[in-house]
């Protein structure tokens, strides 16, 4: 079977309708064409960020199969799949790690779909002959890997059969067991992390702090002025920089994506002090960007956990995944959960060592979720509702 790869450079040049039934079904509010064209189109992504957009393009006779989001890259930031040792040892042995090639949503550290086809109904049995197609374009244009990040169940099925490594890493994600309330997913907590819980959040009110969510058309400019503040002076404080994303970026998100947004914005002393964003679709939950002009303590779980986890009950959401990192999250409740990647290297010796790296590396991620779920909140002896 014979397939063309064609790249383009701008999502721009591939017609929104299009690419969004590609996605339809599992890509979420991130994948959508409005999406990456707001970070394109706000300079969060392009020029000298590190994040030069290559969507990928899959033709047979001509006619599009398949499309599969992608940036070149010049470091490993924003990615949160962390590869800094392979480029390490690139350049101990006088090579070249990056450019390389990633499929992925830039700072959006999500599993869902990476590849989008074309009539809705995946070709699982040609994707091993894609991506050595894809792989073959790429390492042709000289880029050292091929990087496909926080890819779904369906895709890791497949992909377990096609000419690349396979990588496992821990996220920690929330599941909606049918709760009718915050209260009554504490009842499922033993006594002591339930107390422990309420406690942490009755001293956030004892600060005069009190708590708005807001969705859809609830979202002021102003509102977003202030999440943006919050958003750069946070990155300023922990990193020494802006952010990531531009002010451009929020602005032309809550345009473009406002009945996916929710801002949960805190107050005190009437005034706006601090703020979380999240992404929602019907489905799930995505907790994405957090920021504070004040310290209040226990406030950051408060926006970014709670409040996320009474949205999604109050809402019927399934799945809350509140980004990556932080085992204090299980002791709120957020189990581990497994994330796949998939990657090759142009160089055959060092793939090789990294697949022997891997193999050896996922033995450990297995015996830390183990661990994890020891540490769960929930009581043993009883199941929350199905």
């Amino acid at each position: 079977m014979t397939f063309t790869v064609i790249a383009y450079t701008d999502i721009s040049q591939i017609e929104p309708a299009l690419w969004d039934r590609c996605f339809a079904e599992h890509g979420g509010p991130c994948l959508t064409h409005r999406f990456l064209h707001c970070l394109e189109n706000s300079k969060s992504v392009g020029d000298d960020t590190g994040w030069r957009s290559y969507h990928l393009g899959i033709f047979q006779h001509d006619q599009p199969i398949a499309f599969i989001p992608g940036y070149i890259k010049t470091h490993s930031y924003g990615e949160y799949i962390f590869d800094h040792a392979w480029a390490s040892a690139y350049s101990h042995h006088g090579h070249q790690y990056y450019p390389k090639w990633i499929n992925a949503v830039p700072f959006t550290p999500v599993t869902s779909q990476r590849i989008g086809w074309v009539d809705g109904k995946p070709r699982w049995h040609d994707l091993p002959a894609i991506i050595e197609q894809v792989k073959t374009f790429l390492y042709e244009q000289h880029y050292s890997s091929m990087h496909l990040l926080f890819v779904n169940q369906a895709e890791q099925d497949a992909l377990q059969h096609a000419p690349v490594l396979h990588r496992l890493s821990l996220q920690f994600e929330w599941q909606n067991q049918a709760y009718t309330s915050f209260t009554d997913y504490l009842s499922y907590f033993t006594s002591r992390k339930r107390r422990s819980i309420n406690k942490e959040r009755k001293k956030v009110q004892q600060q005069q702090v009190t708590i708005e969510r807001l969705a859809g058309a609830e979202i002021t400019t102003e509102h977003m002025a202030f999440f943006y503040d919050c958003y750069r002076v946070t990155y300023l404080k922990r990193s020494g920089h802006d952010g990531y994303l531009t002010a451009e970026f929020f602005t032309q998100l809550f345009d473009q994506l406002k009945d996916n947004v929710l801002l949960v914005l805190a107050k005190q002393d009437e005034q706006y002090i601090a703020g979380a964003m999240f992404l929602f679709d019907d489905s799930q939950l995505y907790g994405r960007y957090w920021g504070a002009l004040r310290e209040v303590d226990g406030l950051h779980f408060e926006c970014c956990y709670y409040q996320g986890i009474e949205f999604a009950i109050e809402q019927g959401i399934s799945r809350f995944n509140p980004g990556t990192q932080g085992e204090h999250k299980i002791l709120r409740g957020f189990a581990p959960t497994y994330c796949h990647s998939f990657h090759s290297l142009a160089l055959a010796d060092f793939e090789i060592a990294v697949d022997d790296f891997l193999q050896r590396e996922r033995i450990g991620v297995k015996k830390y979720k183990a661990q994890c779920e020891q540490l769960l909140p929930f009581k043993q002896d009883e199941l929350a509702p199905s």
